[in-house]
């Protein structure tokens, strides 16, 4: 390749990346919807109420729907920033242990509005990072698992975010996305059954639809 030919290829990279980039900066918002599943370590019950058969807290796999909007802040074509604001509901979390001093399960929901920081935005491959704060809400089921009254009230409670992820341009103004999120929050109100814990990891799975406008 002569030198007049590689300029020629250079050039024209360079007005494809600042092409795609003015695109990518006319799509001002981003709608998200995902879906996927919270997992949830499972607690050692302490104390007088501890079953002495199967004496934990067991969390299932819930089901969980996000729906997500971003705005990007500052744009480059090797980084964007964006303000997103990620918010799951998780509403069937069940629960299992040796004895009746759980409820059957109980509904959570997360709003985190957060940073997104994207490397390499207006390209058809774009991972990222996420980072924010904000609340979540825990709703219990009012009978034990083994049919008892439960005791344990609704709870509202501090959140941290931290994700990562991948997104990849599918077609015009669509894009897929896969991730992984994990919203620490306060633990859900167990008076019968105490892990002697007050924190908890939330980690979100999941994937989706992203539509730019």
């Amino acid at each position: 390749m002569s030198g007049k030919q590689a300029v020629i290829a250079v050039l024209a990279v360079m007005m494809s990346i600042l092409g795609a980039s003015a695109a990518a900066q006319d799509e001002k918002n981003e709608l998200t919807g995902i879906i996927g599943r919270i997992f949830i370590s499972d607690q050692g019950i302490q104390g007088p109420n501890a079953p002495s058969i199967n004496p934990f807290v067991r969390s299932g796999k819930g089901l969980t729907f996000e729906v997500n909007y971003a705005r990007p802040l500052l744009f480059t074509p090797i980084f964007s920033v964006s303000g997103e604001v990620p918010v799951v509901f998780n509403l069937d979390e069940k629960l299992g242990s040796g004895g009746d001093v759980v409820p059957t399960n109980y509904k959570q929901i997360f709003v985190t509005p957060s940073a997104r920081f994207n490397l390499f935005p207006s390209t058809a491959v774009s991972p990222w990072v996420s980072f924010g704060a904000g609340f979540g809400h825990f709703s219990e089921n009012n009978t034990l698992i083994y049919g008892g009254a439960n005791p344990g009230t609704s709870s509202t409670t501090g959140v941290i975010q931290g994700g990562f992820g991948l997104d990849v341009r599918l077609w015009r103004r669509f894009s897929i996305r896969g991730q992984v999120r994990d919203f620490w929050s306060g633990t859900p109100n167990l008076p019968l059954a105490d892990t002697g814990k007050s924190r908890q990891h939330n980690f979100f799975v999941g994937g989706g639809v992203i539509w730019h406008f």
